[in-house]
């Protein structure tokens, strides 16, 4: 494992930099928070931006329509892109960092061709169709029906926390195509084109007040059978690649803004004599260290991924579990320093607060990352 930059890597940061230097004093205002169908555009023209540049699909492999840039490369345009204050991938999120790289390297050609150009250019956006109702955090408990009706799948069922589904034009979809096959077998990936008829989208509210996520009700949706990325019944196998993609590299940015955060509340404390309670600069000391062991976490992570084709391994299951208590201790701080303003719901780091309340349970919660932990990297038995 070697952490340095070599003087290639710094190269690629000192262009990206002058880059970012020239086109953010252009960009419009960002849309307000509630605004789906304007954050839609917003992100959609940033990523179009990216593309012409060549910063599209940065790690994306070359015949994938990427730079096939390495993890390290990767690390420093998320690492430089958050310092500078440039949009997130926002609604291109489940595109870009989860359907896109599944797709590049379980899909075949054909659907590569159709499927990664309009992601990367930002023309067509994605959602995420995993979760279910009664299935809690248990993704092989999935009741999602595909019944395969010649060159068609019939699919009924229902899914909730659909990321963007507001605003998509495909969904990764998770269905159970052989429902006498035990838990884990049995399902499949499919693509799944949102205006198909038999969709309905309804929009949940979250405890911020957004609406980012919906519920989704599918009744007797005919999905093509060439929209499936990888064999029938081996949807478990691919799901797999899909989340280690995003346990992997997805929370890069927010590591680097929550460490920025962190010295904005250091200062904060300071001028507002907060800063002289000795338990709240320990307080804030113990998540510096935190955070900086974070960030080495993900290089190491960033290496191994270099050194095993690109794809992230077990460790973003150790990082993505401590990363989600270590931002909610973040901002539980946050709130100290903040005293009686921690009630005012329109404060940004208020607001980040209600946010990371969640990072428990998105992307598998801390339950289920302890037992990727337990059973994959130190080899316990699985429970009973």
């Amino acid at each position: 494992m070697d952490l340095t930059f070599t003087e290639e890597e710094e190269a690629f940061r000192a262009r990206l930099r002058t880059w970012l230097a020239e086109v953010l004093p252009k960009l419009p205002p960002k849309p307000a928070a509630t605004d789906w169908p304007g954050r839609r555009a917003y992100d959609a023209a940033w990523q179009r931006m990216l593309y012409d540049a060549g910063y599209a699909g940065l790690h994306w492999p070359a015949d994938a329509g990427g730079r096939g840039a390495t993890p390290t490369q990767h690390l420093i345009f998320l690492e430089e892109t958050e310092k500078a204050g440039a949009p997130y991938v926002g609604a291109n999120f489940v595109g870009l960092l989860h359907a896109g790289p599944t797709i590049a390297a379980e899909g075949a050609a054909a659907q590569r061709a159709r499927w990664l150009p309009p992601i990367l250019r930002g023309d067509e956006i994605w959602c995420q169709g995993f979760s279910e109702p009664d299935a809690g955090s248990d993704l092989a408990a999935l009741r999602t029906r595909a019944v395969r009706d010649g060159d068609a799948y019939v699919v009924t069922g229902a899914k909730i926390w659909t990321s963007h589904a507001e605003v998509a034009d495909w969904c990764e979809l998770l269905v159970r195509t052989d429902p006498e096959a035990p838990r884990h077998r049995g399902i499949s990936w499919l693509a799944m084109p949102m205006d198909a008829p038999g969709v309905t989208v309804r929009p949940l509210r979250t405890l911020a007040g957004s609406t980012e996520f919906a519920e989704m009700f599918l009744d007797e949706v005919r999905i093509p059978v060439g929209n499936r990325i990888g064999a029938e019944h081996d949807g478990w196998r691919v799901t797999m690649v899909t989340l280690s993609f995003e346990r992997g590299t997805a929370f890069v940015g927010e590591v680097v803004a929550c460490r920025r955060v962190l010295a904005e509340l250091a200062g904060a404390a300071r001028a507002n004599g907060r800063w002289d309670d000795a338990a709240l600069r320990r307080r804030l000391g113990r998540l510096n260290a935190e955070f900086a062991a974070l960030w080495r976490l993900t290089q190491w992570n960033v290496s191994e991924a270099q050194h095993t084709g690109g794809v992230p391994g077990t460790g973003g299951s150790v990082f993505k579990l401590r990363y989600s208590h270590a931002r909610q201790e973040l901002y539980d701080a946050a709130a100290e320093v903040l005293g009686g303003q921690a009630l005012d719901a329109t404060h940004p780091w208020v607001a980040d607060r209600l946010s990371a309340l969640s990072y428990t349970i998105a992307a598998g919660t801390s339950q289920i990352q302890r037992n990727i932990v337990a059973e994959r990297i130190l080899g316990l038995p699985k429970g009973r």
